[in-house]
């Protein structure tokens, strides 16, 4: 008998021991995002949770209400919860509290406690969620989020766009795994207007995250707003760190004093000086040291900016140099097919050269159409910038003193502060200063383009047409004056530049050139447009992506 009982406590324990602990999982989680025409997307989560044999009051589901852009900055959503209910359609208790930047829903009864496996419905609506590019608009969205501290088995999302989307536009990418994971180990199913992802097993802190492009107009925009935490702005430590009288000399000095200050300001140092007309002038203006501008120096010294026109001008007096030839593939697509090497070459310009590598810095040829140049021009742009203050054409980089006066501008209005936000953002264009050389110069530099823009055709004076045609046409084009200045030239016989090759075998032609230009300055234009959205969000379709990125997600457990 003693042996049977020692025999049986035994088996017990090694029954016991064997057996598996039945702790909590998710065992499915499903969302499906349905994408409205207003822009505003509708959720419903069908979360399946195994509380195993542990005895608990419910779940609880954060949802965070921003969403972050390439840039690290923080766009608010606004997410509304509509109902959460069980499998049945009964509603459960649950409480909604702010923590942080997430929503959280604390479900269940604090009175009552469950256990086993709990089916949970949460239908919510999202504005903000969406994200808008030149080419096209994406939901990315994190089905599940990386916060989770139990599995997730069979995790599944389904994407519904609107009625009338032509699914062969639309491209659908997934990833799955720990924040920043780039693993597509998952399953992407297409139908008829919707686009489903699905994965066995996200792991404990993993998610998955979903990317769907699809065609611009199909939906309205909604952008999210900008989220400024309390603590983070000037005014919201000032207002925890000075007393009440203090703050009212600031509100003076901020809404009276400041709105009254900038146009005196520009009165007194905003202004060009005063320069001598220059009624005729056929070259471009020149340096304290006799170096002639290049015609971005040239356009950014006489309205203060550095835009595409200014660049692309350069650029053809870079093509003229014999630095590369422009290949005109078919209308609107242009091939650059580099020459001769600019390293070591001391009469460029930093900024020629930057140009030049940004072009040619992984192959000897350069297609424009397709090619995204915007970190490349930007590049350009500030060296552009600095150099001209270099050479004493302004104090300060005006670039610079605009987007100060932008900046200030932009917090006055966040402020409500409307009488500073308008005198900021009015005077912003007008308080880049020249100094009185490059007061001088730019008057040069105006004279010149008077002289571009011409109707007058009459140019007998000249010695060589052919010369003087395309000496000045990066000046022209720089000042969008291009088609003006082949017209000039249009009933003498010109020869086809040795820089260029054409897609028309017909005669040489200067206005059928200038046109061919012209729509090569919007080609490159385009190029230069980095594809972000408006409030900088990169793309998370073609590869780019990665789990946990977009908005939604988040996470939850048990209480």
């Amino acid at each position: 008998m003693k042996n049977l009982v020692i025999f049986l406590i035994l088996s017990s324990t090694f029954f016991l021991l064997s057996s598996p602990i039945h702790a909590e999982v998710i065992r499915g989680y499903d969302t499906q995002i349905t994408v409205q025409k207003d822009g505003v997307i509708q959720i419903v989560e069908k979360i399946d949770y195994d509380f195993g044999y542990e005895y608990k009051h419910g779940i609880y589901r954060t949802i965070p209400y921003t969403k972050e852009n390439a840039d690290r900055k923080e766009y608010e959503l606004d997410v509304k919860v509509q109902s959460v209910t069980d499998e049945a359609g009964k509603s459960y208790n649950y409480d909604s509290s702010w923590v942080n930047t997430d929503l959280q829903l604390k479900i269940g009864d604090k009175d009552r406690t469950i256990t086993g496996l709990h089916t949970y419905i949460i239908s919510y609506s999202v504005s903000g969620a969406l994200t808008y590019y030149s080419d096209h608009d994406e939901l990315y969205w994190n089905i599940t989020g990386v916060d989770w501290p139990v599995a997730q088995e069979n995790v599944s999302g389904t994407v519904r766009l609107p009625d009338g989307v032509d699914m062969s536009l639309v491209k659908t990418d997934c990833y799955v795994g720990q924040m920043g994971s780039k693993s597509q180990l998952c399953k992407i199913i297409t139908e008829k207007s919707s686009t489903s992802v699905s994965t066995a097993l996200v792991e404990t802190k993993s998610g998955l995250t979903i990317a769907v492009t699809f065609p611009k107009g199909l939906v309205a925009v909604v952008e999210p707003k900008l989220y400024v935490a309390f603590e983070n702005t000037w005014y919201g430590k000032i207002l925890l760190g000075l007393l009440f009288g203090f703050l009212i000399i600031v509100a003076i000095v901020w809404y009276v004093i400041l709105p009254l200050y900038i146009p005196y300001k520009w009165y007194m140092y905003g202004r060009d000086p005063k320069s001598k007309d220059v009624r005729v002038w056929y070259d471009p203006p020149t340096t304290p040291r006799g170096r002639a501008l290049t015609p971005v120096e040239t356009g950014a010294l006489i309205d203060e900016t550095v835009d595409m026109r200014d660049v692309f001008g350069t650029l053809i007096q870079l093509a003229q140099k014999g630095f590369f030839k422009i290949v005109e593939d078919k209308k609107g697509e242009f091939t650059l097919l580099k020459k001769n090497d600019w390293k070591g070459n001391s009469s460029l310009m930093a900024f020629e050269k930057e140009l030049l590598n940004g072009l040619f810095k992984s192959s000897s040829e350069c297609k424009i159409k397709g090619r995204d140049l915007s970190s490349e021009i930007q590049t350009v742009s500030d060296s552009v910038y600095s150099q001209i203050v270099s050479d004493g054409f302004f104090l300060k980089n005006p670039q610079e003193t605009r987007n100060k006066y932008f900046t200030l501008g932009g917090v006055a209005l966040f402020t409500g502060n409307i009488f500073l936000a308008l005198a900021a953002f009015i005077f912003a264009k007008f308080m880049p200063a020249k100094t009185e050389i490059g007061a001088q110069q730019a008057s040069i530099g105006r004279s010149l383009k008077t002289f571009l823009s011409s109707q007058e055709r009459q140019l007998t004076f000249q010695a060589d047409k052919q010369l003087m045609f395309e000496k000045l046409l990066p000046f022209a084009i720089a000042f969008g004056v291009e088609k003006i200045w082949a017209n000039r030239f249009k009933d003498f016989a010109l020869t086809s530049p040795d820089w260029y090759v054409g897609n028309n075998n017909s005669a040489f032609n200067a206005v059928y050139f200038s046109s061919r230009l012209h729509s090569s300055v919007s080609t490159f234009s385009y190029s230069a447009t980095p594809t972000r959205s408006s409030s900088g969000f990169s793309s998370g379709s073609g590869g780019g992506g990665f789990s946990g990125g977009g908005g939604g997600g988040g996470g939850g457990g048990s209480w």
